[in-house]
């Protein structure tokens, strides 16, 4: 078995800026890779069969991104070879977090290696893209600012960083939110350039806030700290900490009700040597 990382991700910040006449929305974010994620393990196999070793709670197998994104390599690249898949599932799920999409993701380029299908990178993006907004982003595989429904990246040169990642304990649905007729859709856009010194902030955290009142209170918990923030459609929230002890020392006075980890940024995703 191949043994593979699938880091989170936070979004410094996230304005919705518009809508499509499809219903998908416009968005501007910064996307962050951080060192917390999911594992994944990957066997190769023969028959062209692709199985989810173990279960994941309410996913059925075939629900299961990793198992639709193997799936969809296959059809994509005609390959006859298969694979038997086990996800330590490690992130919350409904945490705003990309768990999902980065299992997608890591599922795409681990086998693209592994079948040896020879994708480049822009290829395997837009496979991803067939499964979900922000699976680009972890095949992109750096720290990126975001355009269109998310799939439009550009570099961000960022100076590592230590942040606390706090989990309230409660899933979020994200088409609930994005579907809340109280979301503000119009936010000014910024450029790239002006992002550092903007005034940003994520549009849909008074939704889920207004829903989820654990989000609310693990930032107030949070903001004695830092500046903190919620992370996509939340559930989770996070804050820069000055360093790996001072974040250590944050995470060690978390409330017990909720999960809290010290995470690191990343500057390029484990596996982005594996696709050209």
């Amino acid at each position: 078995m191949t043994d593979c990382p699938a880091p989170a991700k936070l979004n410094l910040f996230l304005h919705v800026v518009g809508r499509r006449p499809d219903g998908y929305h416009l968005l501007q974010s910064a996307f962050r890779l951080i060192d917390l994620g999911d594992r994944l393990h990957f066997g190769t196999r023969a028959d062209g069969l692709v199985h989810r070793l173990g279960s994941l709670p309410g996913v059925a197998a075939d629900d299961d991104l990793v198992v639709r994104a193997a799936r969809l390599l296959q059809a994509r690249t005609g390959c006859a070879l298969g694979a038997d898949i086990t996800l330590d599932k490690r992130l919350p799920m409904g945490g705003g977090l990309g768990g999902g999409s980065s299992d997608a993701a890591t599922t795409l380029i681990a086998l693209n290696h592994l079948w040896q299908t020879g994708l480049d990178r822009t290829a395997l993006q837009e496979i991803g893209l067939a499964l979900g907004a922000d699976v680009p982003f972890f095949i992109y595989g750096r720290d990126a600012f975001a355009e269109g429904v998310g799939e439009q990246l550009r570099p961000l040169e960022l100076p590592p960083a230590w942040y606390v990642v706090v989990s309230p304990g409660v899933a979020v649905s994200t088409p609930e939110i994005f579907s809340a007729r109280e979301l503000t859709r119009n936010t000014e856009p910024i450029t790239i350039a002006a992002f550092a010194a903007s005034t940003t902030r994520n549009d849909l955290q008074p939704v889920a806030c207004n829903r989820y009142p654990e989000v609310a209170a693990a930032i107030d918990w949070l903001a004695q700290f830092a500046p903190s923030r919620m992370t996509g459609s939340g559930a989770c929230v996070f804050a820069q900490a000055a360093g790996e002890d001072e974040a250590k020392r944050i995470v060690s006075d978390c409330p017990a009700r909720w999960r809290a980890w010290a995470a690191r940024s990343l500057a390029r995703h484990p596996l982005f040597e594996l696709v050209d």
